[in-house]
């Protein structure tokens, strides 16, 4: 039970290939499936069987209707598996960008994608549970995707991959006792101006006068919606960045913490070890692929 999909597997690091930018797949792990990341969102939907998902979060039991949505960059694994049958969706971070950006802004989709992974020290790994009727939604919807006939049909991929998105995320906020409530405009503003300039000095004063609020006030907004202050949303988006880049080029890494805003060498190990659990140059030896 294995599909092809259109990624290329160094053992340590998923990426896509041919210009594709999401897939589904099925399929059936026997033992362990070693510890690797990925440069895209990835999430993965057990049908059947049993086994335990490592990560930086910590080790989690999995049974048939859990789900698991990684964020990129994450890196994990899967042990002690017996016919552990799962689905995997994957897509780009060009296309959560772009014709997904407008998540952002749904409350369920928004929490789903970009804040519940990190909110809770979920460290980029949001788990839930899917009841029955949301599995075979689900299922179907993945099922689409994965029959889909070519990878040029983009509109068509995205409109699948937003039904089973959707699904999803009408099942995590049904299960989770955090509250969803639609994101302020300054908040969405100040995400875009961070991640469009993610080398720039930003301070929380600098960005509150950018958006013509109160630096408190700001704060506030953005823990309503992210869980985060806004300098924590930064450093969150600045190491993303860093650890795509230390497995996409072959760039010094004191070059790759400037390049992200973080020009004190010590300053950007520090960042990277504790999101990552690794410091940037471990991460690097491990997971990147030879160039």
């Amino acid at each position: 039970m294995t599909d092809e999909p259109p990624v290329e597997n160094t053992r340590t690091l998923l990426h896509f290939i041919d210009g594709s930018h999401a897939y589904a797949g099925h399929y059936l792990h026997e033992g362990a499936h070693p510890v690797h990341t990925h440069s895209f969102v990835e999430i993965a939907v057990v049908t059947a069987g049993t086994g335990v998902h490592h990560s930086l979060a910590g080790r989690q039991d999995l049974h048939a209707g859990d789900a698991l949505l990684l964020r990129p960059g994450v890196w994990h694994g899967y042990e002690n598996c017996e016919r552990l049958d799962l689905y995997n969706c994957c897509f780009s971070t060009e296309l959560l960008q772009r014709e997904l950006a407008w998540t952002r802004q749904d409350p369920h989709l928004g929490h789903l994608l970009w804040t519940g992974p990190y909110s809770g020290q979920r460290r980029g790994v949001l788990a839930t549970h899917l009841p029955g009727e949301a599995l075979a939604t689900c299922l179907e919807h993945l099922d689409g995707l994965r029959a889909l006939p070519a990878p040029e049909y983009r509109g068509d991929l995205v409109g699948r991959l937003t039904l089973f998105l959707s699904a999803l995320a009408r099942a995590v906020a049904g299960t989770s006792s955090e509250e969803s409530m639609s994101t302020h405009t300054a908040v969405l503003d100040a995400m875009r101006m961070m991640e469009d300039r993610p080398a720039h000095q930003w301070t929380l004063t600098d960005l509150a006068a950018e958006l013509h609020l109160a630096p408190g006030y700001l704060v506030r907004l953005f823990k309503a919606a992210t869980g985060l202050p806004p300098m924590a949303y930064l450093s969150r988006h600045r190491v993303e960045l860093a650890a795509a880049r230390l497995l996409h080029t072959d760039q010094p890494i004191n070059r790759i913490g400037e390049s992200v805003g973080w020009p004190d060498q010590n300053y950007f190990a520090r960042r990277f070890k504790s999101h990552y659990g690794l410091s940037a140059s471990t991460y690097r030896a491990r997971f990147a692929r030879a160039h």
